[in-house]
């Protein structure tokens, strides 16, 4: 339920950044709506899309885990994944049980909302379709990838992507939520396969380019190969714009610390660098910029700050709620 007087955020996107945002994000006194990816077709996710016909509830399950209030063991026990050599094997306990709550009432929405009582999570959670959609990319040498799981694995460089079916509907509450938004965010993710698939949604996007709104896009530390391989900061924003025909940010966190030699090198295996801020360009591009250290080790991986992140992001929440009440 939300608290009169809270402000209303909704964040954007999937994947692994989407979940450590919302760690932090959730200490704040905001009012959350998580509208998450549902393009995904590898792993436990894509397994279950297939057999069962459901949206695929991987990143569903991750958001729903980072907003929730629980006893560690339940957190724990609903992101546990099966080891075994049978059918169970690389499942975890939250899809099952996301697959069986969306048999059991008929609706994937009406389940991820059961959980989210279950769960006691902080903020809502919306996918961004109702349904499976199929993403799709077309590269620069004109032949199209299927499949959000193969499009980094294909070695060209992507030119667009689009999604299927053609009669993709978002949810009426998260056009609700963007309408009634004091700050949108956008990312961090994959840019091409978390990211966009959301915005690609029909009048999802649209809505987020109408929003009077501060909308914020958190950019990727690293690049990504087979996605933004060699791409700047305003390479990601450029292609947001392309995609939506429109200038739809206003704002982007960057990071502006050096990273660290052993972590590059680890990064440089996977063919990966660190996004660089392109200044010049990215005032071009009419953007306020916000650069922070706002990286941090873990397990031998860079990851946003969710605390420092969560801290920023509040800050231009507040200032940005101060300057309507002044007008």
């Amino acid at each position: 339920m939300r608290e009169f007087g809270q402000p209303r955020i909704v964040i954007i996107g999937g994947g692994t950044g989407l979940p450590v945002l919302l760690r932090g994000l959730k200490q704040f006194p905001v009012d959350i709506t998580a509208i998450v990816t549902v393009a995904d077709d590898g792993g436990s996710s894509g397994r279950l899309r297939d057999d069962l016909h459901i949206p695929p509830p991987g990143d569903i399950r991750n958001v729903l885990a980072a907003l929730s209030d629980v006893e560690p063991l339940v957190e724990e026990m609903f992101q546990h994944r099966f080891s075994t050599s049978n059918e169970l094997s690389g499942h975890s306990l939250g899809n099952l049980i996301l697959a069986a709550m969306t048999s059991i009432t008929g609706n994937f929405v009406h389940a991820i909302q059961e959980m989210s009582k279950v769960l006691n999570v902080r903020g809502k959670v919306l996918p961004a379709a109702n349904q499976s959609v199929v993403l799709h990319a077309e590269m620069e040498d004109g032949t199209i990838v299927s499949g959000e799981s193969k499009i980094p694995y294909s070695g060209k460089r992507i030119k667009k992507v689009f999604l299927t079916p053609g009669d993709i509907r978002p949810l009426p509450e998260s056009i609700q939520a963007i309408r009634q938004a004091d700050l949108i965010i956008i990312g961090p993710g994959s840019l091409y396969t978390s990211i966009l698939p959301n915005l690609l949604v029909p009048r999802l996007g649209d809505e987020i380019c109408r929003s009077k709104a501060n909308k914020v896009y958190i950019c990727n530390l690293m690049t990504q190969a087979g996605e933004t391989h060699g791409f700047t900061a305003s390479d990601h924003v450029q292609a947001v714009y392309d995609h939506m025909n429109a200038a739809c940010i206003n704002t982007i966190l960057v990071n502006n610390e050096e990273i660290p030699p052993d972590i590059q090198l680890r990064y440089n295996e996977e063919l990966a660098d660190p996004v660089q801020y392109d200044l010049p360009r990215l005032y071009e591009l009419g953007l306020e910029v916000v650069h922070a250290d706002i990286a941090v080790q873990e397990n031998g991986a860079l990851r946003h700050d969710p605390k420092k992140v969560a801290q920023i992001l509040y800050n231009l929440l507040i200032n940005e709620t101060k300057k309507r009440f002044d007008a």
